[in-house]
C-alpha cells in the first residue's frame, strides 16, 4: 500500500525527472526553492531573468494527442506559428486535470523529462545556446540544464514558435 501512495503523490515527480534525465545522459542540477506565485517571482528567487525560465506547456492536438512546447518565460506561444509548423488548424491548452493525466505532472511542475507519456517536444529557438531553468516534476524545485543538451536529449524540434509575451 505504501508504494501505491508514493506513486500518487507529487513526491514521485522529481524522481521520475531525475531518472529520465540520467537515462538520456543529461546533466541536470536540481535546486530547492521557495514557493513562487508567478514566473517572475520564481526568477527573482533563483536570481535569473524570466527569459531563463523555460515553461513546459502541454498542448492538445486536434487528434486528441498532446505535445510539449518549451517556451521562455518572457514569451508566449504563437498559435499561428505552431499550427503552421504542425500543419494543423486546431491546437489548445488543456485543463489542468487533462495536462496531469497526459503527463503525470501538476501545473507548475510539468516537464517532458519523466512524463508518464513521451509526447513530442517543440522548443522555441530562443532558448538555445544557454543554461536554462525549468520545472523539475515537483513543487518547490527547479532544474538547471544546458538548453542545447536538453533539446538534443529529447529529440525536440527547435523552431520559431513564440512571440513576445
Amino acid at each position: 500500500m505504501a508504494g501505491m501512495a508514493e506513486q500518487t503523490t507529487t513526491g514521485g515527480g522529481r524522481e521520475r525527472f531525475l531518472a529520465d534525465a540520467a537515462a538520456r545522459g543529461l546533466d541536470v542540477e536540481i535546486v530547492e526553492r521557495l514557493a513562487a506565485r508567478s514566473l517572475e517571482e520564481a526568477a527573482d528567487i533563483l536570481g535569473i531573468r524570466p527569459a531563463d525560465i523555460v515553461k513546459s506547456l502541454v498542448v492538445k492536438h486536434k487528434d486528441g494527442s498532446f505535445l510539449f512546447a518549451l517556451v521562455p518565460g518572457d514569451r508566449q506561444i504563437s498559435w499561428p506559428k505552431l499550427r503552421a509548423l504542425l500543419g494543423v488548424n486546431k491546437l489548445s491548452l488543456p485543463a489542468a486535470e487533462t495536462a496531469f493525466e497526459a503527463t503525470g505532472y501538476e501545473r507548475g511542475t510539468i516537464t517532458p523529462l519523466g512524463s508518464t507519456r513521451p509526447w513530442p517536444v517543440y522548443a522555441d529557438q530562443t532558448i538555445t545556446g544557454r543554461r536554462i531553468s525549468m520545472g523539475a516534476g515537483e513543487h518547490g524545485y527547479s532544474a538547471f540544464v544546458d538548453a542545447d543538451a536538453l533539446t538534443a536529449a529529447l529529440g525536440a524540434v527547435v523552431a520559431d514558435i513564440t512571440e513576445p509575451g
